[in-house]
């Protein structure tokens, strides 16, 4: 299934952060912040001005970005926890990061 935001909202997903402490301490479920890391997984097609004219997004898919921890509305589908949230909730892109999904595709071949 997938899912195709309207106007000026973007779907996320979260991106976890490491399980252990700089010094090795392992961070229980419970102690954990929600992430305020996530990759842009589809985007709507922009907002109206008061003219009418479409503007288009500044993100694209699979920009890896910055947000608030209590951003956007949480959705689940397939089975998967998203968030959908405008584009205004974004505090900015992270450029040059790689993807923490590719580096574990890597790990696993």
């Amino acid at each position: 299934m997938s899912l195709r935001p309207l106007h000026d909202r973007v779907l996320v997903r979260r991106i976890e952060e490491e399980e252990r402490s700089a010094g090795g301490i392992i961070i229980p479920d419970t102690a954990k912040e929600k992430p305020m890391e996530g990759q842009v997984l589809s985007v709507g097609p922009g907002s109206r001005n008061e003219q009418g004219v479409l503007t288009p997004l500044d993100l694209k898919v699979g920009d890896r970005i910055l947000f608030g921890k209590w951003s956007g509305t949480e959705v689940t589908m397939d089975g998967e926890e998203l968030t959908i949230m405008k584009e205004s909730d974004v505090m900015g892109v992270i450029e040059g990061a790689k993807s923490k999904s590719k580096s574990k595709a890597k790990k696993a071949a």
